[in-house]
């Protein structure tokens, strides 16, 4: 199978043995089971003749590690690969909207794209989890200082988020009776301008969050509790001191199984929910983390194997019914 993964830019210039990052083991699981695997990033696509297009380079595997060939780089139609593995990290900025554009003008019948590019333009990570409210903390989305404020006397100690930020970027903490209170608020919604996400601080949060992950319609038994650095609120930092063993509790998985199944209706087959006490305060769908170093140290599997074998079979599915209509 020819595979192509969309990375992002600071992962191109890391790219060899960052085992911290997803797509290294699952371009690694890929190259293991005979698969052309070619990376390129949103900056290198294209649109020509009304077809898409990517500069790619190859990769390949050497003692245990992948690495790409820097002068292989070659002009490929996206449609020479049977799967897209579309992966950069947000910001969802306008060059991020545009990269999703660019597929469009692909022909889904001969390559396959996890996720759909059309599935996370149309979904926010803070925004849309409001589509699973019953499993959120209260909540409101808006740029009115009067609203939140509302909220805090009504919550007491919140949480303000900036929609289109990633890695814990922009996220205040707020209590009620704070002297900073209006120049929080005005300073996250830009004077009432901007859309901010408000959550119910959870106390629990003082733990970390769980990260859930998600795999087609299933939710895995796989999961890990990030801590918050010494000197934050929130976990800001991947490295194995704020990254331990998790349990994922029966109602978890109960609960998220639906979540799991409407995201994967929608298109979005890998995710991976941030949970406190049981409650999502986040939905990621543009690259999520599956942990996977930290998972198979701390549960002595190979969930990289389990990830490919479902994109794998997914694939071949999709091009089986394709060539049958």
């Amino acid at each position: 199978m020819k595979v192509l993964f969309v990375i992002d830019r600071i992962e191109l210039k890391y790219f060899e043995f960052n085992n911290l990052v997803t797509n290294f083991w699952l371009i690694k699981s890929l190259l293991e089971r005979g698969c052309d695997v070619k990376i390129t990033t949103i900056d290198m696509l294209k649109v020509k003749n009304s077809k898409a297009f990517a500069f790619c380079y190859n990769t390949f595997l050497k003692d245990e590690n992948i690495f790409y060939e820097k002068e292989s780089i070659k002009e490929h139609s996206v449609e020479d690969f049977q799967l897209v593995m579309f992966r950069p990290d947000p910001p969802v900025d306008m060059d991020y909207i545009n990269a999703t554009y660019v597929f469009d003008f692909v022909n889904r019948q001969k390559t396959f794209i996890i996720n759909d590019t059309k599935a996370i333009r149309n979904f926010n990570e803070k925004l849309h989890a409001v589509l699973f409210n019953e499993f959120m903390p209260n909540n409101i989305v808006t740029s009115s200082k009067s609203d939140i404020i509302e909220f805090l006397n009504e919550n007491e100690e919140i949480i303000l988020k900036p929609l289109n930020q990633c890695f814990g970027g922009g996220v205040m903490y707020l209590k009620k009776g704070d002297k900073n209170t209006a120049v929080i608020i005005n300073s996250m919604t830009k004077e009432g301008r901007q859309l901010i996400m408000v959550q119910k601080y959870i106390p629990q949060a003082k733990y970390g969050d769980k990260r859930v992950l998600i795999l087609g319609e299933n939710v895995m038994p796989y999961c890990i509790q990030k801590t918050p650095s010494n000197d934050d609120f929130k976990f800001c930092e991947h490295n194995d001191n704020n990254i331990h063993k998790a349990v994922l509790t029966d109602s978890e998985a109960e609960n998220f199984k639906f979540v799991a199944k409407k995201l994967n209706s929608m298109g979005i087959y890998m995710a991976g929910l941030d949970v406190i006490d049981g409650k999502i305060i986040e939905v990621n769908v543009t690259s999520p983390c599956y942990f996977i170093k930290e998972i198979n140290n701390h549960f002595g599997c190979h969930i990289e194997n389990d990830i490919t074998d479902f994109i794998l079979d997914t694939v071949k599915l999709h091009l089986t019914q394709t060539v049958t209509v």
